[in-house]
């Protein structure tokens, strides 16, 4: 009996000091959503950032990516189920930005960090959470640069003005409303021609919600209701452009000399092949490739309890101005043109 207690004791005391020895170390786990998987410029994203998590090996990294649908709701359950299953970061392509204080207040409450990514949530809202940063590029660049390239076409083609009446008559085919993204590049889109000296009359501008399909019905009615009084088309995406150019070739538009100049924001591949067929005027480089390496890169390091700069260097304010303590990673837009287009195909 004697012997049996000391046995149970010796085992134990072994029990004891490998509980007490050093503990495993969590492996990262990062759980990421896009908005909508189907949308052509956030697929490229997607594609960066699965590439990237790949590349670690699930033996460093536990990772998810999961399809918001373009539902906020659906997208706040994916997000619930990310932090139960023990998320050490999120990385959130917001379906409405305006919901992030609430996705804020539940990572706060579990101490886990966000990178939201491509869709801003208010910066307000943003400084709340010392943990919160945002990967994206300034939507008022891509408007002015928009507005720059068809203030270029109209001066320099005074066949432009099919009315000679000195004004720019436009449609404007805008994204979703409550997208920071779409406000900014519709509005400084216009203020870019406006301050060329440029006289502008917009006859109609309506939402297509970033979607292809929807924009070319849009076009369609358009042309229907004011036919050549049209004289340029803004899209706040590509994929809005590429709608309207299927309208217009419908109605006999880029062939006989029948030209309507089309731009665009993101240069995707559909858009670069339209560059290269005389159909895009032209279209700004959303940076897909260089988003999607900064947001795994920030998420990665943060997943893993380091500091937000360990991967990818100095972060910004909200205005993109160098603050030590900052929170933003901005990536430049490129204008894309027929002269440079060919730079960015692969």
């Amino acid at each position: 009996m004697k012997r049996i207690v000391i046995l149970l004791c010796a085992l134990a005391a072994v029990a004891l000091i490998a509980s007490c020895g050093p503990a495993k170390p969590k492996v990262p786990n990062i759980g990421i959503t896009i908005y909508k998987f189907d949308d052509n410029f956030m697929s490229i994203v997607r594609d960066k950032i699965d590439t990237l998590a790949k590349a670690v090996g699930t033996d460093k990294l536990v990772y998810s990516i999961q399809d918001g649908q373009g539902d906020q709701s659906k997208q706040n359950d994916l997000i619930d189920q990310f932090l139960t299953k023990g998320a050490t970061c999120l990385a959130l392509n917001m379906v409405e930005p305006a919901s992030a204080p609430v996705v804020i207040q539940k990572a706060e409450a579990k101490k886990v960090p966000i990178v939201f990514f491509n869709r801003e949530p208010d910066a307000t809202e943003m400084a709340k959470y010392d943990k919160a940063y945002y990967v994206g590029a300034k939507a008022q660049q891509s408007g002015t640069y928009e507005g720059e390239i068809v203030a270029d076409y109209w001066k320099a083609n005074p066949k432009a003005d099919k009315n000679h009446d000195g004004k720019l008559q436009y449609v404007m085919l805008l994204g979703d409303p409550a997208n920071t993204d779409a406000k900014y590049r519709t509005e400084y889109s216009i203020k870019a021609v406006e301050a060329a000296g440029i006289k502008v009359d917009k006859l109609a501008e309506d939402t297509a919600m970033w979607q292809t399909g929807d924009a070319q019905n849009k076009m369609q009615a358009w042309l229907a209701k004011f036919g050549n009084k049209i004289e340029v088309v803004f899209a706040n995406n590509d994929a809005m452009a590429i709608g309207a150019i299927n309208a217009l070739k419908a109605a006999g538009y880029f062939k006989g000399g029948k030209y309507m100049p089309v731009v665009g924001v993101d240069a995707i591949p559909e858009a670069l092949d339209a560059l290269q067929q005389g159909t895009l005027l032209g279209t700004v480089l959303n940076d897909a490739d260089k988003q999607g390496q900064a947001t795994f890169d920030l998420a990665y390091s943060l997943a893993q309890g380091q500091s937000a700069t360990t991967s990818v260097g100095p972060l910004c304010d909200a205005d993109g101005n160098p603050a030590q303590n900052g929170h933003y990673i901005w990536v430049p837009y490129v204008k894309v043109t027929k002269d440079n287009y060919t730079q960015f195909k692969k």
